[in-house]
């Protein structure tokens, strides 16, 4: 009995062994990692597609301005944290949300990321921009948003038709990424350009999709 429970204690100490250096081999930068896809999406814009086959794959390619912090196991109000945005309010009626933006983003063309970045995209959901989505399947989303103004290249307001305690979670989710201004919506659909920790490489339809890591991504030693 104490021979076999000596040898279970050195096989729980050899697989403890084994986990560490994996995890700490795993946190190093490189390589190369493959992943099926269950279909193919009709597209890589992820504000013109609906299900996990453009979202997959193309969320590392783009930021929010707010996002779900990823080590909390339930999303909530409680839960979002800053991305693009590094602080946020929201004025006395409740109608008013404004974002201070983080400063010194550049999209992967090196073209720098502004509030009028954020107002094209809502425009463009909104169907208020010339250019048009050729499908909006989020459009609903934003119902209740009346316009979006910029403050100057740091800061921009969502104003709403009345107060929603939940819109923010709206900007929270993995379907809300900002798009760049100087980029088509026609574009965006076969070689997006995002801030994300990704940069868009090809994409095959029916066959693959190919992103690489951003060597100058704003937050350091990501991804």
């Amino acid at each position: 009995m104490r021979a076999n429970l000596r040898s279970l204690a050195v096989a729980g100490g050899l697989l403890i062994s084994l986990s560490v250096c994996l995890a700490a081999r795993a946190e190093k930068p490189g390589g190369v990692l493959r992943t099926p896809m269950g279909t193919s999406p009709a597209s890589m814009s992820i504000h013109e597609e609906s299900t996990i086959a453009a979202l997959g794959p193309m969320m590392g390619v783009f930021n929010n301005l707010v996002m779900f912090d990823q080590h909390v196991p339930q999303n909530s109000l409680a839960s979002i944290v800053s991305d693009l945005a590094v602080s946020w309010s929201s004025n006395e009626d409740g109608k008013e949300l404004t974002f201070k933006l983080r400063p010194g983003v550049k999209w992967h063309d090196g073209k720098p990321f502004t509030a009028a970045d954020v107002k094209c995209t809502w425009d463009l959901i909104a169907g208020k921009a010339n250019e048009k989505l050729r499908v909006n399947p989020r459009k609903s989303w934003y119902r209740n948003l009346e316009e979006v103004i910029t403050n100057g290249d740091d800061e921009v307001t969502f104003r709403l038709q009345r107060p929603q305690t939940s819109f923010i979670a709206l900007l929270a989710s993995g379907w809300s990424p900002v798009y760049p201004c100087h980029v088509t919506a026609r574009d965006m659909r076969s070689h997006p350009i995002g801030t994300g920790p990704f940069k868009f490489v090809a994409f095959k339809p029916n066959e693959s999709v190919k992103v690489a890591r951003n060597p100058d991504y704003w937050k350091p030693g990501r991804p």
